[in-house]
């Protein structure tokens, strides 16, 4: 009975340890995947704050013709360039239409235009855009005739053709007329085949720079220290606010995709200087979260002049014999001055929130707001820039 009794209790002891040892586990597990590294506020990717050099897009433009209008393109007479490209046209098509007068309204001269991606390879399709640049009514229903599409150092590195999508219409008659978007505008997708590629080899580069696409020292020196911690070696250099030299001297070069990758994945928080953004034109403010303000007292108060003319007309008495009507003028001037405005202190080192406060605090809408923020600017008391659309 007393040997029973001792294995009952040894193997509960074993199933406790067995417990405790999975409890442990458990335990370590809720650890790992609760704890988490700290990040900064607002860190960015390095791919959304910064390029890598040769990994860009080119700009492609072409002119071509537009045919199958039903009679919304070009006047002839009025768009010489368009008659003079359809000659040329059918001329390498075997048609000689020299010295005869062409007629017809179904033909626009466009210009084309288009985006080549980076490292885009022969037989890859890209979208053009299509514009007219005659008098064309709208291009709608149009095809645009093979035209081949130019880089800076004027060669060819894509052909265009297909029919057009054009979002907008144009319709009417002679007494009203109805117009939706730009019809003389469009689009076709996947248009234009690449027929040259650009050489650039990744593999072959000992040095990769870095462009910051808002140049400055702090972020510029964060990415520095991001990519040597990450790497382990001293391998990237910042080399002025908007360049990070990486050097890529005894690296993997043939799996510089794996490397690029990492590097445009890792963390930062970009920097940059106190700005006050203003457009005087549509009113708009943008005011940075760095922007700060010393003490100073701010009044605002509005002088509105309003000055009505009511002319009269005075006509004289009846059977009058040298009288005549004349108009006489009656004008009248009113000046209302917002008394109820006071004084508002801002005080010193107040941020974005604080300073919103205290603008609104004055009851003024966007156009004083402007006028306020930049005399605080020439009392010296705004420690941000202010920038003028």
């Amino acid at each position: 009975m007393k040997k029973t009794t001792f294995d009952t209790i040894q193997r509960f002891a074993k199933q406790m340890q067995h417990c405790t040892r999975l409890l442990t586990r458990f335990v370590m597990m809720a650890l790992i995947f609760t704890i988490t590294i700290p990040q900064a506020n607002g860190a960015s990717r390095v791919k959304d704050i910064a390029d890598f050099e040769g990994v860009r897009e080119n700009i492609l433009v072409g002119y071509g013709l537009v045919v199958g209008l039903n009679g919304t393109g070009d006047s002839l007479g009025n768009s010489p360039f368009t008659e003079q490209s359809l000659e040329a046209m059918l001329e390498r098509l075997g048609v000689n239409t020299r010295g005869s007068s062409t007629k017809t309204d179904n033909v626009a001269a466009v210009v084309v235009t288009a985006t080549l991606p980076a490292f885009a390879r022969q037989g890859t399709k890209i979208d053009v855009a299509i514009s007219s640049i005659g008098d064309a009514d709208s291009l709608l229903g149009g095809t645009l005739v093979v035209t081949p599409l130019l880089a800076a150092d004027g060669e060819v590195y894509a052909v265009a053709q297909g029919s057009i999508t054009v979002a907008g219409f144009s319709a009417g008659g002679d007494a009203a007329t109805v117009t939706k978007g730009v019809p003389t505008a469009g689009r076709i997708a996947s248009g234009a085949i690449v027929e040259r590629e650009l050489g650039f080899n990744l593999a072959s580069l000992t040095s990769l720079r870095i462009s910051l696409r808002n140049p400055d020292f702090t972020t510029s020196r964060r990415i520095e220290q991001a990519i040597n911690k990450f790497i382990g070696s001293k391998v990237a250099k910042s080399t002025d606010p908007s360049t990070v030299v990486l050097n890529l001297e005894g690296s993997k070069r043939d799996d510089m995709v794996s490397l690029l990758t990492d590097i445009e994945q890792l963390m930062v928080e970009p920097d940059q200087i106190a700005r006050v953004v203003i457009d005087e034109q549509s009113g708009i403010i943008v005011i940075g979260k760095d922007v700060k303000v010393d003490t100073v007292a701010i009044a605002q108060g509005n002088l509105t002049v309003r000055i009505t003319e009511s002319p009269q007309v005075s006509q004289p008495s009846p059977f009058s014999q040298n009288g005549t009507t004349t108009t006489v003028p009656r004008t009248t001037v009113e000046v209302t001055q917002d008394g109820d405005r006071k004084l508002t202190v801002l005080s010193s080192g107040v941020r974005l929130q604080e300073l919103v406060d205290g603008l609104n605090a004055l009851g003024i809408g966007p156009r004083d707001m402007i006028s306020i923020l930049q005399a605080i600017k020439a009392a010296g008391a705004l420690q941000a820039e202010i920038e003028l659309m």
